[in-house]
């Protein structure tokens, strides 16, 4: 099962750290905090209580009952103050006090917190202790919680940790059967998000591992993509709109007007609050002298599975209620899956490169790096070092293989951007045409990057 060691490690720190110690952590309902939780607490005296949906006396109530139930204890007042107050680790070490969905109380109820400082004050409970304040809301810990609990309160708290989806290299490490093709694959349709890796079955491929989770209504995460807008954001059919448009290609505001029938200002404000949701972004060119042959303004569908599902799902819901998820595969997806995956390839290959460039294995030491967007030809990757020398990048993962044609495109390209080549790094998928080999034996400028090196 994938937990993000890495925030693990940052947990153990805080742990063995002297004092009380106040730490959120949260992250969105599939990134498996609890799992990571969970291996946390492993040999520690802990309590940990789920807050659910509930007004604040039965909220207190069910709290209670669990205190009383863990500690072996008799309450009388039946308040956060004798709850944290009654909890023991029974020797010296340190007690984890772990508040699962803390927005349901802290949203209701303003004593917890007023409880929550007092304990980590040593004014309830002597011993040490570190509390962990978990939500699965993200736009509740970034937008609201500071305003719902006060500033002050807010202050307080010594860390907040944002549960992030895996990278492209942690999912490779989850999914040690696949080969690195079968990650890129994986990787394009479920991102990085943990909930997704655990359901994945890597002795199957990957059709039927969409048909299973994504096209069969019982799958697991066959309405999420839905679930992370609605339950970040209202209006869902306005967002449904937005976001199915920018999948099939229209992502300019001008496009989006055009084919919405919304107001451009109405367009900016979902847009801006997609964007704070993580759900879109928007796309900006890497800056070169051919400012005016770049596209400007180009938003994309940052959540991958978000995108997939608007992509081939959304525009063919009716054949899907009358489909067989093979049949629906056969039919919409499979014929432009390849061409859908080249997108995540490229940023498969931007990893590797930042990964070469934290170990100094590149030869400049680059500082930005990005792609950039033409209003005709794109160029992949553009990597700069601090004197604006440039690597440049070519991705394919689609063709047969990178041909001379394809270099000579990129030249045109980079004539269009006004920028020249310090190196050039080709990454191909499948191949190289053996002409291309000859000329990058001849020219040292030239890395060719297959998929096995990734």
């Amino acid at each position: 099962m994938v937990v993000k060691t890495a925030v693990r490690k940052e947990l153990e720190e805080l742990y063995a750290a002297s004092g009380n110690q106040l730490c959120v952590l949260y992250g969105r309902a599939d990134s498996e905090k609890e799992l990571l939780i969970k291996a946390f607490v492993r040999e520690k005296k802990y309590f940990y209580y789920r807050a659910r949906q509930a007004s604040a006396e039965l909220q207190k109530t069910m709290m209670g009952e669990e205190i009383a139930k863990t500690f072996d204890v008799a309450l009388k007042k039946f308040t956060y103050e004798e709850y944290f107050n009654r909890v023991k680790s029974g020797n010296p070490s340190k007690l984890v006090i772990v508040i699962d969905e803390v927005q349901y109380i802290a949203k209701k109820d303003p004593e917890f917190m007023a409880a929550i400082l007092k304990l980590k004050a040593k004014r309830l409970y002597p011993g040490p202790v570190m509390i962990l304040l978990l939500s699965s809301s993200v736009s509740w810990v970034e937008k609201e919680m500071a305003v719902c609990i006060g500033e002050a309160a807010d202050k307080k708290i010594d860390k907040k940790i944002k549960l992030n989806h895996l990278n492209f290299l942690e999912v490779v490490r989850a999914l040690p059967e696949y080969s690195v093709s079968q990650c890129v694959e994986v990787y394009g349709v479920a991102g990085g998000v943990p909930g997704y890796i655990n359901h994945w079955n890597t002795k199957a491929d990957l059709k039927s591992n969409i048909c299973r989770l994504i096209l069969s209504r019982n799958g697991y995460m066959h309405n999420q993509a839905e679930k992370i807008i609605g339950t970040q954001l209202r209006e869902l059919s306005v967002y449904d709109t937005i976001l199915s448009c920018i999948a099939a290609g229209q992502d300019k505001l001008n496009d989006l007007y055009l084919k919405t029938g919304f107001s451009r200002a109405k367009i900016s404000v979902y847009m801006k609050n997609l964007s704070a949701s993580d759900i879109i972004q928007k796309v900006v060119s890497f800056e070169t002298g051919g400012w005016d042959n770049a596209k400007k303004g180009v938003y994309r569908i940052r959540d991958n599975y978000v995108n997939f599902w608007f992509r081939f799902v959304y525009p063919h819901l009716s054949d899907l209620y009358l489909m067989s998820p093979e049949e629906f595969y056969d039919a919409h997806i499979a014929p432009d899956i390849e061409e859908y995956l080249s997108r995540y390839f490229v940023e498969v290959c931007m990893e590797y490169l930042g990964l070469l460039n934290l170990t100094g294995k590149l030869p400049m030491k680059i500082t930005k790096m990005g792609t950039w967007v033409g209003k005709e030809g794109t160029i992949d990757i553009i990597a700069q070092n601090s004197i604006r020398e440039n690597l440049v990048g070519l991705c394919n993962w689609d063709k047969p293989e990178i041909t001379l044609a394809m270099c000579d495109d990129l030249f045109k390209n980079m004539k269009k951007a006004k920028i020249k080549g310090k190196c050039f790094f080709l990454f191909s998928a499948k191949g190289f045409e053996p002409a291309l080999r000859e000329m990058a034996e001849q020219d040292k400028r030239f890395l060719l990057i297959d998929m096995n090196e990734l």
